[in-house]
């Protein structure tokens, strides 16, 4: 049974939104999870692998929490803020209807962070 979502401003099903990328909710989840994990962190090198590898990996998980049907690549940069510059980049081949990508940055007093999330429909 196809269920409609009817609202002033969009006439999609609910289909069609389940099978949309949202980028502002994945925004969301990676803004949560950045913070909560970093706010109050001091960049220490020896940490940045496991800070690192816990963002991806909450992420992941709260975007498997949906249950929506794709496949997701999520990465994270975390560089101490000392006045370097960074600079990211990338380009997909794939369905812009159905596939997309949300990347945030964060900082703190001294850290940046960059965390990526791809998104491909199955």
């Amino acid at each position: 049974a196809r269920r409609s979502f009817n609202s002033p401003s969009n006439s999609a099903t609910m289909d069609e939104l389940d099978t949309k990328f949202d980028y502002d909710q994945t925004n969301k989840i990676i803004e949560d999870e950045l913070k909560d994990l970093l706010a109050n962190e001091v960049y220490e090198a020896k940490s940045v692998h496991i800070w690192s590898s816990q963002i991806v990996e909450r992420v992941l998980k709260k975007l498997h929490k949906q249950n929506k049907p794709f496949k997701y690549v999520v990465t994270c940069i975390i560089m101490q803020k000392n006045g370097a510059g960074l600079h990211t980049a990338s380009t997909c081949y794939w369905d812009t209807k159905s596939d997309g990508s949300c990347s945030c940055p964060w900082s703190n007093n001294t850290m940046h962070a960059i965390c990526t999330v791809f998104a491909l429909h199955i």
